[in-house]
């Protein structure tokens, strides 16, 4: 192993990584924005919001494996340098996001009774809904939104994209501040301003992603817009079968967050006001993680395109080993200045701030020791599905997460008595047996030339 051979695999995957890294983050602080305008402007309607957003990524999530499963086919198809594989399955993948936005809309318009069914208060189900009915016509353009930068990174043009994000952030800043609170002349419009104005900027950003696409020097070959009309089934079918497995992962995990949060709730607000903290404070480091992850899906794709085992290899020590330093760097952090980090969400004069920074402090060495599994876990899904094996990592996820991570929670918090410190250590359980399977599948069979093409998992 020498510096040489591994060199320019790292400096390719931080020219890839960081830019998606960023993008994530840009999104998360778009999201962040509205919970903090939100929150300014009522109790009711932060707790309206905060459901609404929850529902809507649910959806989202079982959507968005069309966007992410046709990286690493493009990512391939590129490297074998087949034009029409790259047309075909980008326009596959954005006619099934589009196709889904349109089905599970009438699930967001009639939300209401679905979240007063699930022990709501009636009038913040009724603002959530009134939120949904609107925000639900946005999904359609995130899900496109997420298959073109697929479409991009896999070219390797993910910069872009970054600023395209980072320049909705102000505007979503300044366009809540005039519709929530009725500013400039504007109708004051609570949460039903929020919802405007986030399908107005995912629509400006997917117009602004899709002109990028459609001008690009290196992508006009592949005249991903014309004809766009003219459908592929082959194709549409590959992209389904790669990325419903993709779809129902995501959902399976962000159900392992969901489960820990309602079981927090069972232990105290307290508790629960502590543990969101620190899920937040993870998450931002999740962020680091994921981009790598997208690269990592890119740059194993090429390797399987060109067909070149070892340089496969390379390319996954390199995203793994980036991917675990950054989450030992966190590990560090969080065990060394767990006060400092859960102060920065606290109001010093509110009076139970010391019983949520004693609280958020301990769960910051649960945190910590989520760190490494975290990455792992998600780089692990991230090597496979550039080999575009998705299905027996959704059965690994669904087991790993709610026969493994929920049960241990649940019964270290409550039957054993462990509290909060119990639910951490599950979450920790089942992510440690994720990504263990997830390695070891990649690293015993795909990496050593073990590999499934695309048309063997149709």
């Amino acid at each position: 192993m020498t510096l040489e051979r591994y060199a320019p695999h790292l400096r390719a995957t931080l020219a890839l990584g960081l830019p998606l890294v960023g993008s994530h983050l840009a999104r998360m602080a778009i999201g962040v924005a509205d919970t903090v305008m939100v929150g300014w402007y009522g109790v009711e309607e932060l707790a309206a919001l905060v459901i609404a957003t929850s529902f809507f990524h649910i959806l989202f999530f079982l959507g968005m494996g069309f966007g992410i499963g046709v990286m690493g086919v493009i990512a391939a198809a590129i490297a074998r340098g087949d034009e029409v594989e790259v047309r075909r399955s980008a326009r596959m993948a954005l006619w099934l996001s589009v196709i889904h936005a349109v089905l599970v809309l009438p699930v967001m318009w009639h939300a209401g009774p679905i979240l007063l069914a699930i022990g709501q208060a009636p009038v913040v189900a009724e603002l959530a809904q009134d939120y949904l009915r609107i925000a639900g016509f946005g999904l359609l353009a995130v899900l496109c939104q997420l298959t073109l930068n697929s479409y991009l990174a896999a070219m390797e043009r993910p910069q872009v994209v970054l600023w395209i994000t980072l320049a909705g952030l102000p505007l979503v800043i300044f366009l809540n501040w005039v519709l929530i609170f009725g500013n400039l002349g504007a109708p004051e419009m609570g949460v039903k301003g929020a919802a405007i104005v986030a399908v107005l900027v995912q629509y400006l950003q997917l117009a602004a992603i899709a002109a990028y696409a459609a001008w690009l020097p290196v992508a006009r070959k592949y005249h991903l817009f014309r004809r766009f009309w003219r459908p592929d089934w082959a194709d549409m079918r590959k992209v389904f079968v790669l990325g419903l497995p993709i779809g129902l992962t995501m959902v399976a995990e962000g159900g392992l967050f969901v489960g820990s949060n309602v079981m927090m709730g069972w232990i105290g607000t307290q508790q629960l006001a502590a543990h969101g903290i620190a899920l937040q404070l993870a998450s931002i480091t999740f962020m680091l993680h994921l981009g790598m992850s997208n690269a990592a899906t890119v740059r194993i794709g090429q390797a399987k395109g060109w067909g070149d085992g070892q340089w496969m290899r390379d390319a996954a020590v390199t995203v793994t080993a980036v991917s675990a330093v950054a989450a030992m760097l966190a590990v560090a952090l969080f065990i060394l200045f767990p006060r400092t980090l859960v102060g920065l969400y606290l109001d010093a004069s509110h009076p139970e701030t010391p019983i949520l920074l004693e609280i958020g402090s301990r769960l910051m060495f649960y945190a910590a020791l989520f760190q490494l599994m975290d990455a792992m876990q998600v780089i692990g899904l991230g090597l496979l599905r550039g080999v575009q094996d998705t299905r027996v990592p959704m059965v690994i996820a669904g087991i790993s997460y709610w026969l493994v991570g929920i049960p241990v929670a649940y019964g270290l918090a409550f039957v054993l008595g462990y509290g909060p410190a119990g639910l951490w250590l599950g979450l920790v359980a089942g992510l440690t047996v994720a990504s263990i399977l997830l390695m070891r599948r990649f690293w015993r069979g795909h990496a050593r030339g073990d590999w499934t093409p695309a048309p063997a998992a149709v």
